[in-house]
């Protein structure tokens, strides 16, 4: 889809000025930009992005009435169109296939064929979270990538169900659901987020592992059901991560292992004090950014 929009510009003499002639040629339109347009500060340039064509003679009308009212020279008007925009093509292209380890991330877009050996899933950017772009979700597929090299002699039977908190859009219990071959519980607060990974799930097909409900933390009912289990993981945010470290403690078998993100560096104190408290003891460090993942486990 594209969109046709109008620029708008005059350049003025004197910052006095600058206010009222923005508010002239800006007035109805979808944007107003002001630059130094000489080192001496003397001449200032004037932008304003419009929707659509506006009206040549009123803008004009209007700079000419200001310019007399202010005794300045009358500015030249320039009146344009921009080049026409591809909206949707330029969100592809702001959506880049993903590598993180072995998992591949792709959207609808994507025409060519993802990487021998990975495990690749397509997820298009919608209402909820988690493309693989954000730093914290990166960072939960290379501590999944990593546990993958470290237990490749544990089948099905070991792993059991695994609970997916916060799931938004389905792309951890994907890549696990489609990694171990086993059964997913992913819950989420936020409607939306359940019915896009559930949308999700079909796509990629595994909608035979992945199964979705709405529920606040470790209180849904699916969850306590499912209790214990050997892999957990929450991508949330910090304090949240922080108040439910009772609750992991209390869902995680004996041996399992916990992939937690959602948290700034600054906040691993936090989050890992909390667990620690929980007798959860840290086995790996992701570092994506500014993000960071970490993955706990219960001794046993």
């Amino acid at each position: 889809m594209a969109s046709q929009q109008w620029r708008v510009a005059v350049t003025v003499t004197g910052a006095a000025a600058v206010e009222a002639f923005a508010e002239a040629v800006g007035d109805g339109a979808l944007a107003v930009s002001t630059f130094e347009a000489s080192e001496d500060d003397r001449d200032w340039l004037i932008e304003a992005t419009w929707g659509s064509e506006p009206d040549h003679a009123r803008l004009a009308a209007r700079v000419a009435v200001l310019s007399q009212a202010m005794a300045i020279p009358e500015p030249a008007l320039t009146v344009e169109p921009l080049p026409a925009i591809d909206w949707v093509t330029r969100c592809y292209e702001g959506f880049p296939p993903l590598r993180a380890g072995r998992y591949f991330v792709y959207g609808s877009h994507f025409q060519g064929t993802a990487p021998a050996g990975t495990v690749a899933m397509k997820i298009d950017a919608a209402t909820a979270f988690g493309t693989g772009e954000h730093g914290s979700t990166r960072g939960c597929l290379l501590a999944l990538d990593a546990l993958v090299k470290r237990s490749r002699n544990r089948g099905r039977r070991r792993l059991g169900q695994v609970l997916d908190l916060g799931c938004g859009s389905g792309i951890l219990g994907l890549a696990v659901a489609k990694t171990w071959r086993v059964p997913v519980l992913a819950v989420d607060l936020d409607d939306e987020s359940v019915r896009v990974a559930a949308i999700n799930a079909r796509i990629n097909g595994a909608a035979g592992f992945v199964r979705t409900g709405r529920g606040d933390g470790y209180r849904v009912g699916a969850a306590r059901k499912h209790r214990p289990c050997r892999l957990i993981l929450a991508n949330i945010l910090a304090r949240p991560l922080a108040r439910l470290a009772p609750g992991l403690r209390r869902h995680l078998a004996p041996g399992g292992v916990a992939v937690l993100s959602g948290l700034l560096a600054r906040q691993e104190r936090l989050v890992l004090a909390a667990h620690r408290a929980q007798k959860l003891v840290l086995r790996q460090r992701v570092t994506v950014g500014e993000w960071r993942t970490l993955v706990v486990a219960r001794r046993g």
